[in-house]
């Protein structure tokens, strides 16, 4: 991962603004793409939490759930449109990421849940799920980004080892250079 450089701009892969045409493009079309996909994620996750309620006294198991399959789906969506020289439609990240899966994840839920379980007098349960998503959401994100690029590069095969990498390896990086 990049750090910012103090005083850049902020870079968003999907937009050069050195680019006078990206500069003074109209927006339209990329929030009617974040709001149809944020009415599709946010009617499937209310849709589940429908199927799955969590009655008052019980622990939000639907919510976290939807939480970190949601994030294990974001981990792969940025892989795969994001990395490797792949590029997508400039509408695919606005639509699935920040509408769809950005509706069908939920902090407002998650935070209500757990003010509810504090309210109840369930303060190890409200831990308990305020760790477990948090955890959860993290690990999923990491670990399906992990195997989508693992997949896409064809698992092990096209991995190079350390050895075999030469100056750009890690005996390279952590050694000095040669």
């Amino acid at each position: 991962m990049t750090r910012p450089v103090p005083g850049a701009e902020a870079v968003d892969p999907d937009v050069d603004l050195h680019v006078a045409a990206q500069r003074a493009e109209p927006q339209g079309r990329v929030l009617a793409a974040m709001a149809v996909g944020g009415a599709l994620g946010g009617s499937a996750r209310y849709g589940i939490s429908l199927l799955w309620p969590a009655g008052p006294g019980a622990f939000p198991w639907a919510t976290l759930w939807i939480n970190v399959a949601g994030c294990a789906l974001i981990g792969v969506l940025m892989v795969l449109i994001g990395e490797g020289g792949r590029s997508a439609h400039p509408l695919v990240r606005p639509f699935a990421g920040v509408g769809v899966l950005g509706g069908f994840t939920t902090f407002s839920t998650y935070a209500a849940d757990f003010s509810r379980l504090l309210d109840e007098g369930r303060a190890g349960a409200g831990a308990a799920y305020a760790g477990l998503t948090v955890a959860g959401a993290l690990g999923a994100v990491w670990a399906a980004a992990s195997l989508t690029r693992l997949a896409v590069r064809g698992g092990a095969r096209g991995r190079v080892r350390p050895r075999e990498a030469g100056r750009g390896g890690f005996r390279a990086r952590f050694r000095g250079r040669r």
